[in-house]
Formats: structure tokens, C-alpha cells, sequence
């Protein structure tokens, strides 16, 4: 069984990122500029204003057309850009 986390707090930092805390403590920056391209649905996020416009909703990030994403998948790869410790 998985477990699901959900995004608690957004601040808007620079270009296409985005500060993004979620309820397990993890936190960080994360670049949304690859989604971009993605399809009808992405396109309002290349302009500035728009993308400032993001919101917290139902535990993840949510812009005013209705686009949101899984907060698992931010989740994942806010963990997978984060530096990993060498133990030895």
C-alpha cells in the first residue's frame, strides 16, 4: 500500500518554480518549466501571470484552468532531486 502525501504550503519563487512543502516535512524547490509542453492543458502556464496563479487545492498545486498534479508524482521527484548522502 502506498501512501499518500499531500502538498501543505506553495510559494511562488522564480521563472517556472515553485516552493513546495508537503505534510511529511519534505520540502524544496521544484521547476515545473518541463511540463510546459505537455498538451492544451499546460499551455496557459507559459505566461508569467498565469503561472504565478497557482493555488493550494485538495493537497496539491492547482491552477485556474483546472490543471493539477498528482502530489505523489512532485513528491517523487522533489525527493529524486534532492542530494543523497554517502554512508559508509
Amino acid at each position: 500500500m502506498q501512501d499518500l502525501t499531500e502538498i501543505v504550503k506553495i510559494s511562488y519563487e522564480r521563472e517556472y518554480i515553485y516552493h513546495l512543502v508537503f505534510d511529511d516535512g519534505l520540502s524544496g524547490d521544484l521547476d515545473f518549466s518541463e511540463y510546459l509542453d505537455r498538451g492544451p492543458m499546460f499551455l496557459p502556464l507559459r505566461a508569467p501571470e498565469f503561472f504565478r496563479a497557482a493555488t493550494l487545492q485538495g493537497g496539491t498545486i492547482a491552477w485556474p484552468n483546472g490543471l493539477d498534479l498528482a502530489p505523489e508524482t512532485l513528491h517523487r521527484k522533489l525527493t529524486d532531486s534532492q542530494p543523497r548522502l554517502n554512508v559508509e
